[in-house]
């Protein structure tokens, strides 16, 4: 008997949530097929069901992440995209330069996991990640009060959150992670204040 729409949609999100979670760890290159339907609970045969190949999978994961564990961490946080104003921008710099979601490996955000194994990555993978990063400047965009330069201070404020982090990240000097992420900070809400 065939399985329900709703259970190969089911299928789909754990091998998706899988492979996001394998691919911030691991990066794209080093995650087998077998591996991630393994961490799935499922045999290899049943990927081509879903995806037609790796790199299918790799899009999507990156592109889940907006409304999968992304929202749930901006919940978490207190961000509210939509209506949040100036604190939504306060809280979305805290919480993404913090040291929670620095050691959160599995549940990071892609923007500063994969930057690297994307830009040599499919059309389609490069297009949802600059899909995440057109969605925070827009939260940003939208969150500040309208003024002259507004976009750009909006990309400014991404900017600096995704660098920090992806510095923070890539360094084993803890002491100067946590100054980056500081100062990155700082930056960031210094922007706030003025024109």
């Amino acid at each position: 008997m065939p399985y329900s729409p709703e259970h190969k949609s089911k299928t789909r999100h754990r091998i998706v949530e899988c492979a996001r979670i394998l691919f911030n760890r691991h990066g794209f290159s080093d995650v087998s097929i077998d591996t991630i339907m393994a961490e799935a609970g499922l045999t290899r045969g049943g990927f081509y069901n879903h995806f037609k190949n790796k790199e299918e999978l790799y899009a999507e994961a990156v592109a889940s992440f907006l409304n999968g564990r992304g929202k749930t961490w901006r919940d978490e946080a207190g961000v509210d995209p939509q209506n949040g104003g100036l604190q939504t921008v306060h809280d979305m710099i805290s919480s993404y330069l913090s040291d929670q979601h620095l050691g959160d490996l599995e549940g990071q955000c892609p923007m500063i996991a994969l930057p690297s194994d994307v830009a040599r990555a499919s059309p389609e993978a490069r297009l949802a990640y600059e899909s995440l990063l057109r969605a925070m400047i827009w939260l940003f965009e939208h969150n500040l009060p309208e003024q002259p330069h507004t976009r750009e201070k909006a990309i400014g404020l991404a900017v600096t959150c995704i660098g920090g982090m992806v510095l923070s990240r890539t360094i084993d000097n803890s002491a100067l992670a946590d100054e980056i992420r500081t100062v990155s900070k700082q930056i960031a809400f210094s922007q706030l204040d003025g024109p």
